[in-house]
């Protein structure tokens, strides 16, 4: 039972007292009383407290501190909007597959669940969609989130040494190709409708400088990346929410990272894991910038199909 001092600050709604009371109950592993303290923020928020914040903190908690029992009925609630990060992220970064899977309902949380598990290499988590339930040997090591009792943090992968790089004088001509860049703005998506980011994204005939001057650059310094650097970039982006978006998940950006692939290369979905790795070996690709300095959330890639002649490039920003 929880105790009169988290009763008297729900009927107040003294959301500081509440955190300090859910902070106590973690350090104790006291989970029943944690889901007990859940329903009673439930209750008031039908009664107009305004409380519903503290529900889905209580929600993040369990998922992120319990075992998997009390982890996996956070999950199976469903969304939480206002949470850290999406809870099958936040359960898979402390549990293993084998702990969550017996609690976890049939449904999309649970696969999404176990994607995230193979993200952090839990081999055999699944059913994944569409993707293998393991990383294949052409993929990065991925970057994962840590998530924290108070907030998360999502590095971004090592910067790519660019150096000042001509140019075509003349700009050259786009090549409408709505499913490639689609793709590419998939990635950054949420930086755009949900914060205050902009993108940028272009398709030539051409190598990759082509692609940068079709964005309107007249100068630029270019860096050539590994297939594992530029895949490990195209997932942190496609994870993240920016600024203020909502974060989508690591397994979220490697899915974003093989279908932006897949749409550059025409090929069919769902993938042939082998098909995918071929066509990422092959392209080419390069960072870009145009000197000033970084800020915020950035992914300046362009990348270049030299068997076809063709190039594009994707130029995103968020900032708070």
């Amino acid at each position: 039972m929880i105790g009169q001092r988290a009763t008297d600050a729900i009927e107040v709604s003294d959301v500081d007292e509440l955190i300090r009371v859910i902070d106590g109950l973690c350090e104790t592993s006291a989970w029943d009383e944690m889901v007990e303290l859940k329903q009673r923020c439930r209750e008031a928020v039908g009664r107009g407290k305004q409380l519903w914040g503290v529900e889905e903190h209580i929600r993040y908690r369990l998922a992120l501190e319990a075992p998997g029992k009390w982890a996996g009925d956070a999950l199976n609630e469903g969304v939480a909007r206002f949470a850290l990060g999406p809870l099958p992220e936040v359960a898979a970064s402390t549990k293993t597959w084998a702990e969550l899977e017996p609690h976890l309902d049939d449904g999309p949380w649970r696969a999404v669940t176990a994607a995230e598990r193979v993200m952090r290499g839990d081999i055999g988590a699944g059913p994944v969609a569409d993707l293998p339930d393991h990383l294949m040997p052409w993929e990065p090591a991925y970057p994962l989130a840590t998530y924290k009792s108070d907030k998360v943090e999502t590095p971004s992968p090592p910067p790519i040494d660019v150096a000042e790089t001509p140019l075509p004088e003349q700009h050259p001509t786009a090549i409408e190709d709505p499913q490639s860049e689609g793709a590419l703005f998939d990635l950054v998506q949420p930086w755009v409708t949900e914060s205050n980011g902009r993108y940028e994204v272009a398709t030539v005939e051409g190598d990759e400088r082509s692609a940068i001057r079709a964005l309107g650059l007249t100068r630029a310094r270019v860096g050539s990346m590994t297939s594992h650097l530029a895949l490990a970039w195209m997932a942190w982006a496609g994870a993240s929410g920016g600024a203020h978006g909502r974060r989508r998940g690591a397994a979220a950006g490697r899915y974003g990272a093989w279908w932006a692939v897949a749409m550059l290369c025409d090929l069919d979905w769902p993938p042939d894991p082998d098909e995918i790795g071929a066509a990422v070996e092959r392209l080419g690709y390069f960072w870009f910038d145009d000197g000033s300095p970084a800020t915020g959330w950035e992914l300046r890639v362009a990348v270049a199909d030299p068997a076809n002649d063709l190039a594009w490039a994707i130029a995103a920003g968020d900032s708070a």
